[in-house]
């Protein structure tokens, strides 16, 4: 907060802000005016990043209770362009595997990484085919950021609403379907799974969240109450009341494997 003050640059501490999401945990600043990445103090230096505040809930989130040992392996199952990746490693000493299906999305994952000065695994391998990159060691968590439609971002990218077909949604569902069943198993037990997407649409929230569930049963899986569920861009909401940062549309849930 100095240094901006110092280069000119109006900021709050969004933990600070009136009716602010304590999740942030005082550690997101929000800046009075956008500017370019490179006039951020620090940024080249690896001192700060830029994410949107409904994004920043993964890390706690997956790290909710201190439920992770220092060391766990955790995988990153689609993990381009490398935010929540390097969150994670910033908040906890993890053993971590950043994988996407991507190649070249992956070098935005590397260079974070670079310019952090963290640590992790990366591969280019498919989620769907964990043959191909599993080393068959179980995971102690598993962040799955899973492709959906997107629209919770359209404040940020409006072409979205144009780009997406009524057949995108159903596919992208059973792709979310999918990945979860596929990830499940790699899971050790007591582990946690946090299923986020960046979508407004209950289908690819609560609705697949719920039918996850009820493949698992009771006695396999529970969601854990830290879980937020549905983070929408609405003026009623409390993270957006008295001031607080706008963010982007998101859906939370954490599982645990009982």
């Amino acid at each position: 907060m100095q240094r901006l003050a110092a280069a000119g640059q109006d900021a709050v501490l969004l933990h600070d802000a009136p009716s602010a999401d304590r999740a942030y945990a005082g550690q997101a600043v929000q800046l009075a005016q956008p500017c370019p990445v490179s006039q951020l103090p620090g940024f080249a230096e690896g001192h700060v990043s830029v994410q949107d505040a409904a994004a920043q809930r993964a890390g706690p989130l997956l790290l909710a209770g201190g439920g992770l040992r220092a060391g766990a392996r955790v995988l990153d199952a689609c993990a381009a362009p490398g935010g929540k990746t390097a969150q994670l490693l910033e908040l906890a000493p993890l053993e971590l595997l950043a994988l996407d299906v991507d190649p070249t999305r992956l070098v935005k994952v590397r260079n974070t990484l670079q310019r952090l000065h963290l640590q992790a695994q990366v591969r280019a391998g498919d989620a769907l085919e964990p043959a191909g990159w599993w080393d068959g060691k179980p995971f102690d968590a598993v962040l799955l950021d899973a492709p959906c439609s997107a629209s919770g971002i359209v404040r940020r990218h409006p072409d979205i609403r144009w780009l997406r077909r009524p057949a995108d949604i159903s596919a992208l569902v059973a792709l979310q379907a999918r990945l979860l069943d596929t990830l499940w198993p790699l899971l050790a037990p007591g582990g946690r799974l946090l299923y986020v997407t960046c979508s407004l649409f209950k289908c690819e929230g609560q609705l697949q969240v719920d039918a996850f569930l009820q493949r698992l049963g009771a006695a396999s899986a529970a969601l854990h109450p830290a879980s937020p569920g549905h983070l929408l861009t609405v003026p009623d909401n409390p993270q957006e009341a008295g001031g607080a940062a706008p963010h982007d549309g998101f859906y939370y849930a954490l599982i645990q494997k009982t």
